[in-house]
């Protein structure tokens, strides 16, 4: 280890950074220093550990695989502020017998590390194991998910014992010891801290028989976190640091708690929405996550088509009337609805919005937080904003009869109105609000436009590859989907997810959306005044040309987006 310098940052590449930039690169975290020189050079993350791995004369380990012989070599805490992690290579039997022979002190300890080795890293490691070392770059995303599935997210906080280690932050700091308390807190930390990093839309504290077990919902889907082995004996302080992090009564673990935190990590400011209720081990506590500065989506990013969204900016320009978005929880109705005031917003229109909670920040908006525990709910604020010259109108969501009353009275005296329902389809929302009480004349002739969507998980485009499918299997999805049977003609194969280290090896990275676009004409308009059902409203929809969940998700197939499991998933599984 003597060879590794103390700034270990290539002579050929610190000299092309400036002093701010040599300094903003120290300060970093070592798993965003790689992606934070590549923006200061102008090269993506591959390109930039290719020509750093290069002119350090490292190595570049790629599909990581872990060592699990040597896990137990290095204390889980310094493994966390290192970035490191002990893999295993690809050896001949040859090689492995030769292994076999040698002492195991003198087998080489191969190390994957996302962002070069230093003396200091050295030093610490000589301590806890007297093996030779060596050293590989690998992708720092790839080298931080290898560290949470093997070791747990937080467990060098709650580590027992770190055999002298001590954490850079702790030396800086002149901490000698580390309480029980600071671990929790700490711990905590990096749970929500990793979970932004993944980008989740919540976490989950669920307390089991004999463990406490923690879940992300990451792109639509529920994801168990590795966790530490010794967690349970911290259960009580975890659930207590949360609901003082979130101001609430934690004597009082009989009855159902809500609050907030405001949390800040790397960069993200985060309002935090906090509910916990009893259960027979311990309190149950759920966190939703919300990014203050989270970037906003324009139609584009949400995944519409241009005929889709010129169907939809056609109605946009209309001085009153309402557009609804519908569907289940999570599939990105208020970001839709923050697309669409931004397409539209302008320094003549007056914007105001009514929502619970605020997810987004639209500049030049007037927005309004709904406020139950004191009264404000969406009827009441709804009411005073109309005395606030409006010209257009967001309501977060139509939830019972006043509020579906009053928007559509909001339409129909020279307003624009947004708002959301739960529904499984568009044409199911006018049943919903005729359902509700409102008049089916007022509903038809209040409503301009209907939009039902999805969320599907998005092919990594590093790792997707295309697949042979079979006939049987492609007709049988297309008369799922309701798409026309001569397309499995077309098609001999489909992309596929493969995995790989930029999508943490699950073939998918974000999200993209799927619409069912619904426009009342004359024909609908009179079977809505009749009191049809919504099958008869879909039908007459269909025959007039509008495209369903089904056949707007099969596009998506067609040009590579996501998959057709992908697709039946969120389809299909509120229809049964």
């Amino acid at each position: 280890m003597s060879t590794l310098a103390s700034d270990p940052l290539p002579a050929a590449i610190a000299s092309r950074l400036s002093d701010e930039q040599r300094q903003a690169l120290s300060e970093a975290g070592r798993q965003q220093r790689l992606a934070l020189l590549g923006g200061f050079l102008g090269k993506n993350e591959n390109e930039m550990l290719e020509e750093l791995a290069a002119a350090a004369g490292l190595d570049i380990a790629l599909n990581l695989e872990p060592d699990p012989d040597a896990r137990g070599l290095l204390p889980a805490r310094l493994v966390y502020d290192y970035q490191i992690i002990p893999i295993r290579l690809g050896t001949t039997p040859a090689e492995l017998v030769e292994a076999a022979a040698l002492p195991p002190e003198s087998l080489p300890l191969h190390l994957a590390s996302a962002w070069l080795p230093d003396e200091t890293m050295g030093d610490w490691l000589k301590t806890f194991t007297p093996r030779p070392l060596v050293w590989h770059l690998g992708v720092p995303e790839r080298v931080h998910q290898l560290i949470i599935e093997n070791f747990g997210v937080g467990s060098g906080s709650l580590e027992d014992t770190d055999d002298g280690y001590v954490a850079p932050e702790a030396l800086q700091q002149n901490e000698e010891v580390v309480d029980e308390d600071a671990a929790v807190v700490r711990f905590v930390t990096d749970v929500i801290t990793q979970a932004v990093e993944d980008q989740a839309t919540d976490i989950h504290f669920e307390p089991q028989e004999n463990q406490l077990r923690i879940r992300y919902r990451v792109d639509g889907l529920l994801v168990p976190v590795p966790l530490p082995e010794n967690l349970i004996r911290f259960q009580d302080a975890i659930i207590s640091r949360l609901k003082i992090m979130a101001r609430m009564n934690i004597s009082e673990k009989r009855l159902p708690q809500d609050g907030r935190i405001n949390f800040k990590a790397r960069g993200a400011t985060l309002d935090i929405r906090v509910s916990t209720i009893p259960t027979i081990y311990a309190e149950s506590i759920s966190l939703r996550l919300l990014n203050k500065k989270k970037e906003a989506h324009t139609m584009d990013r949400l995944g519409m088509s241009p005929e889709e969204q010129a169907q939809i900016v056609k109605i946009l320009d209309y001085p009153h009337g309402i557009i609804l978005v519908t569907g289940p929880t999570g599939s990105g109705k208020s970001t839709s609805l923050n697309a669409f005031l931004r397409k539209i917003n302008a320094t003549d229109l007056r914007i105001i919005t009514i929502e619970d909670p605020i997810e987004y920040a639209v500049p030049g908006c007037v927005q309004m937080q709904v406020r139950t525990e004191i009264g404000l709910t969406f009827a009441d604020a709804l009411r005073n904003v109309l005395r606030q010259d409006p010209d257009v109108i967001m309501v977060g969501e139509i939830r019972d009869k006043d509020t579906a009353e009053i928007a559509i009275r909001s339409s129909l005296t020279g307003h624009l109105v947004f708002s959301t329902l739960h529904t499984n389809d568009a044409p199911g929302a006018i049943t919903r609000l005729v359902d509700m009480g409102i008049e089916p004349f007022l509903v038809a002739s209040a409503i301009e436009l209907v939009i039902a969507q999805r969320l599907v998980r998005r092919l990594c485009p590093d790792c997707t590859k295309p697949k042979p499918i079979s006939k049987v299997k492609l007709l049988e999805s297309l008369s799922i989907l309701e798409c026309d049977p001569a397309e499995a003609d077309k098609f001999t194969e489909l992309k596929e997810p493969v995995g790989c280290d930029r999508c943490r090896g699950t073939g998918y990275r974000g999200r993209i959306g799927i619409f069912e676009i619904f426009r009342l004409n004359d024909e609908m308009h009179e079977l809505v005044l009749k009191r049809e059902s919504t099958r008869t409203l879909a039908e007459c929809a269909r025959k007039h040309g509008m495209r369903t969940l089904g056949q707007g998700g099969w596009e998506k197939v067609k040009l590579g987006y996501t998959t057709l499991e992908e697709v039946l998933r969120v389809v299909t599984v509120t229809e049964k």
